[in-house]
């Protein structure tokens, strides 16, 4: 689905992110992966050329929140391989902090890699995507529609990924550029899989699918969303969180 084409995927190291540099590898896709140290880059890097020699996958490890580091990046990646089609916002870290013990600090971290990232890279990336008539692709929540119980600033940060996706969809539509976003529900992460099953099974059971997702299932939701087969689709949110309501 995504032969010949060349993709940059931020916070793609673990995780959902690390699923989806798999799936459009397996696309045919080459990728630019993205992470915040050298050292999870790299491994994250040799884990998939050790599952298939043939991947064309290279690492970087930018700060998202510098332009000129993240413009560094892009020429890059158009030096490498000659021009870019696909971008992934999917770099971000999550909260649970309640709102009287909240610092600046924090506000400013989570403020910087979920919104500040978004833009930056994507600022960054437009000049390429014109010439390729590319997309964009952003990775939100399902509780940028429902919000969350304490941790103000992550459901905020990703209310904040949808605007700018909806926007950024009419203002790079007439240069031929698709935005878009994928907003997963609970999801089989690290983080998730951590959890004792008395916090889990009561999440489960509010699913009218029966299960929590799994990366390879936001994985796919990218891959169809950066194919041609999502050539006539731009400014939706797509949720993929196994709940009729959606």
């Amino acid at each position: 689905m995504l032969k010949g084409k060349v993709a940059v995927v931020t916070g793609g190291t673990r995780g959902i992110g690390f699923e989806t540099v798999r799936q459009f590898l397996l696309n045919g896709a080459k990728v630019a992966l993205c992470g915040s140290r050298e050292e999870t880059v790299v491994k994250a890097v040799d884990k998939l050329k050790t599952e298939n020699a043939a991947f064309e996958v290279e690492g970087f490890f930018p700060n998202l929140s510098k332009e000129v580091e993240v413009a560094q990046m892009m020429a890059a990646v158009k030096a490498k391989y000659g021009k870019i089609d696909i971008l992934v916002n999917n770099a971000g870290i999550s909260s649970s902090t309640p709102l009287l013990n909240y610092t600046e600090d924090e506000f400013d971290k989570i403020s910087n890699l979920n919104i500040k990232s978004v833009f930056v890279c994507s600022k960054a990336v437009v000049p390429y995507l014109k010439e390729t008539k590319g997309v964009i692709l952003n990775t939100s929540s399902m509780v940028s529609m429902y919000g969350q119980p304490t941790g103000v600033m992550y459901p905020a940060s990703k209310f904040a990924v949808n605007g700018m996706t909806l926007s950024l969809s009419r203002e790079l539509a007439p240069l031929g550029i698709r935005v878009n976003a994928v907003a997963p529900g609970i999801t089989e992460t690290d983080m998730v899989s951590a959890l004792p099953k008395e916090v889990i099974e009561p999440l489960i059971k509010t699913i009218p699918l029966g299960r929590i997702g799994k990366p390879v299932d936001i994985a796919n939701a990218f891959v169809f969303l950066a194919s041609d087969m999502a050539s006539y689709i731009t400014g939706d949110i797509l949720h993929v969180d196994g709940d009729a309501r959606s």
